[in-house]
């Protein structure tokens, strides 16, 4: 016999608006670091490849954690591991916010990196409790409240910290973390679990991918120190290398594998996550070399903007970027996706070569990050739509999780480039990079990304309706 499972209780708006408040709570928390990088680093005496690498680490966090949150979520119920994984997060705030040091810092970012699972959570949550039409309402809500957050993340980060500490720009978005767990707790019914996957977690996988994305960073960050001692480096890439040939076996043997390397061959996937990847670089270059600009002091060549400004400087961007999907999900739907991507493209890559060239007024850099936040949200929606429309529908998960797989990969790289190329710029004895490093990355960002056109053209127009 088999047990028939009760349908689950319908839930209302407090539920759905617990859910939002926490997907402010969390966007909030994630966005804090961006804007105040600068004083961060001069806090606690960071290099910019350290800096670099506190702004990814949360990243590559979610990036391990969400498929594998998602197959929890699946298996046990959305409620009850969203509810252990905002736990995880706010452990990570409360360590975040009382760090002493960089290392404690970088441990605390790991730990919020939980909450990048989250999202996929609530949505299974919403679509267990809500019918079709009502869900997917419910989805877009949430999913803006999230962006919405990271928005009012990036506008208070830098009063708080100046104003009472940066200890407190952490704790307040943890407290409202905090909170709005309780609530979901609290308003939100159990979701049944749902089919037991015997095939159970590629914790190989997971365990070897970790170690490829750490040594990868590592590799990244400290190879401007190291080019003097050359046997160092030699060693880090032969571990990077081993990772990688271990982490492909296992993938390719594995029953239920994070990643399935297999849907790689389809010409639609691997193009969609070559171009991610080559796009998220030049995107992450900008996002990491445009705060720093910011804060070069006005003596030398920058505009000595605190953290503050910087964050409202920075906010034209996030809006961009909040616009840019519906827009480019419209652009795939009308024109096609190869023409939203190549548009991406050529947009991106003119705005990095434009920074490259001019940099020398405040509204320069601002006019450039949105455009480039525009493009970067224009490419990766229409290239999802590509890849979830171009296989099967039961392939659809595997399919764009390599494309998420692979836009982290790609941003953590171009961050990381970044902080090498300011960290190599850096005269000895000073704190202040040359201005030729900023030029430097911006213009490999933009040849890059020109580059990625040649991929584009081979791409199927994609579905227009």
């Amino acid at each position: 016999m088999t047990a028939t499972l009760a349908p689950p209780v319908r839930i209302g708006k407090a539920a759905v608006g617990a859910l939002g408040v926490l997907a402010v709570a969390t966007g909030a928390l994630e966005s804090v670091v961006t804007p105040t990088l600068p004083l961060l680093q001069r806090e606690l005496d960071m290099s910019q490849a350290e800096g670099a690498l506190l702004s990814i680490v949360l990243l590559i966090t979610g990036a391990l954690v969400t498929p594998v949150a998602g197959r929890f979520g699946d298996r046990y119920g959305g409620k009850r591991v969203l509810i252990r994984l905002m736990a995880v997060v706010s452990a990570g705030g409360l360590v975040s916010a009382l760090a002493p040091n960089l290392p404690v810092l970088l441990l605390g970012q790991v730990l919020q990196g939980a909450m990048v699972g989250a999202l996929p959570l609530s949505f299974i949550l919403v679509r267990a409790h809500l019918p079709a039409g009502e869900s997917k309402v419910a989805i877009g809500v949430v999913s803006g409240l999230f962006v919405g957050g990271g928005m009012a993340g990036t506008l208070s980060a830098g009063p708080v910290a100046e104003g009472l500490s940066r200890h407190w720009m952490f704790a307040l978005p943890t407290i409202a973390v905090i909170g709005s767990t309780l609530l979901v707790n609290r308003l939100m019914p159990h979701d049944p679990p749902g089919r037991s996957d015997d095939a159970g977690i590629d914790w190989p996988g997971l365990v070897l991918l970790s170690g490829t994305l750490v040594t990868l960073m590592l590799v990244l960050a400290l190879a401007p120190d190291l080019g003097a001692q050359p046997l160092v480096l030699g060693a880090l890439i032969v571990v990077l290398a081993a990772f990688v040939t271990g982490w492909t076996a296992v993938e390719r043997r594995a029953a239920s594998p994070m990643v399935d390397l297999r849907m790689l061959a389809r010409p639609a996937v691997w193009k969609s996550c070559v171009l991610t990847f080559v796009i998220c670089v030049g995107t992450s270059v900008a996002v990491y070399l445009v705060p720093q600009l910011f804060a070069v002091s006005v003596g030398a060549y920058g505009f000595g903007a605190s953290a503050t400004e910087i964050g409202f400087f920075l906010l034209p961007g996030a809006v961009a970027a909040s616009l840019a999907g519906p827009v480019g999900g419209i652009g795939a739907r009308r024109f096609g996706s190869r023409a939203v991507v190549t548009a991406g493209v050529v947009i991106m890559a003119a705005a990095l070569i434009a920074l490259a060239a001019v940099h020398t007024e405040i509204w320069h850099l601002v006019i450039g990050k949105v455009m480039i936040s525009l493009a970067n949200g224009l490419c990766v929606t229409a290239m999802v739509t590509s890849t979830a429309t171009s296989v099967d529908q039961g392939d659809t998960g595997i399919a764009t999780s390599l494309v998420l797989v692979t836009r982290v990969v790609g941003f953590a790289v171009g961050v990381q480039l970044g902080g090498a190329l300011l960290t190599a710029g850096t005269p000895s004895g000073s704190d202040v990079p040359a201005e030729s490093a900023f030029v430097t990355g911006f213009v490999i960002a933009g040849v890059v990304t020109a580059l990625s056109l040649l991929v584009a053209r081979t791409m199927s127009k994609g579905v227009k309706e």
